[in-house]
């Protein structure tokens, strides 16, 4: 089978891609915008409040059967992963967060590969390993910090993700991205309200920079980038998709560049270029799947 993505699938890439590229902007928010120490609380107002509304607005409810489900994947995708992100934001450098989290695309593979029987090319491994190994380049340095606990969660949270990804690839909800992501959302965030509730102090009031931070996270880093990745998770290969997650990081690199005025080393550019082969090699390597609830989940070709 060719190796050489369909030009007509290069727009549900770009689309897909632009889900981590904006995701990069949460730890420079995190640190700029956000109260300090409310990892739960983060994380429930940047998907509850936006996951209820867009329920409210579609009107739709999963068909009997499938609440079980749904919930499952909204605490996998949600709940779980955005729990542990920001307790990952909150105690490590942003850099070494998302290199403890690039291992997704690794995790997605070897489950796809051991736990679901699905097909699995070397050039799968290749684009694994390439973007995890310019991640690290371009984020650890002699002066990265690292926290047991900040690691476990960064790395449990990227499990946890790649687990969702495969079910959800497994199962193809009968539903469209955008319904799809209200429902999870909302589970997600049913889900973590009454942790933030028992195990946080609420701050007494919000700035005018943490509503700030909020909405951002919400509307655009939550609400619209999980349309965009559920909408890819669910017409292209898991391993293609999670490979586009590496560009999570490279944004944030980039970001901090821009906005914190950090400077690029030549590593760090090096780095860039390994992550950029990894994203390449895992759309190269990957057939898309069809749509169909009946269609057999493949990772890659």
């Amino acid at each position: 089978m060719s190796s050489a993505v369909p030009q007509a699938r290069w727009f549900d890439i770009g689309l897909t891609a632009a889900a981590p590229l904006i995701w990069g902007s949460t730890y420079l928010v995190t640190t700029e915008f956000l109260p300090p120490d409310v990892p739960l609380l983060s994380a429930t107002l940047r998907t509850l409040p936006v996951g209820l509304l867009m329920l409210l607005c579609l009107r739709q409810l999963p068909a009997k059967g499938w609440w079980g489900k749904i919930f499952l994947l909204g605490m996998l995708n949600i709940g779980i992963f955005q729990a542990l992100l920001f307790v990952a934001a909150y105690r490590l450098p942003g850099g070494v967060a998302a290199t403890v989290g690039a291992i997704q695309p690794l995790v997605v593979v070897l489950l796809g590969w051991a736990v679901l029987n699905a097909r699995t090319s070397v050039l799968s491994w290749i684009a694994a390993l390439c973007g995890l190994a310019g991640v690290a380049m371009l984020v650890l340095g002699p002066a990265a910090k690292l926290d047991v606990i900040g690691v476990a969660a960064a790395a449990a949270g990227a499990f946890a993700m790649a687990c969702g990804t495969l079910l959800t690839k497994k199962w193809l909800p009968p539903a469209s991205a955008m319904v799809l992501t209200s429902w999870q959302l909302t589970a997600g965030g049913l889900f973590l309200l009454p942790l933030a509730l028992l195990f946080e102090t609420l701050p007494a009031q919000l700035s005018l920079a943490n509503v700030f931070g909020y909405i951002w996270l919400g509307l655009i880093g939550t609400g619209l980038t999980y349309v965009f990745w559920l909408r890819g998770v669910m017409k292209m290969p898991a391993a293609a998709v999670t490979t586009l997650s590496l560009l999570s990081p490279l944004s944030a690199t980039v970001l901090g560049a821009l906005v914190l005025q950090q400077k690029l080393t030549l590593l760090q550019s090096v780095g860039m270029a390994l992550v950029l082969l990894g994203v390449w090699l895992g759309q190269r390597t990957t057939v898309i799947v069809p749509t169909s609830a009946q269609a057999k989940l493949k990772v890659s070709s």
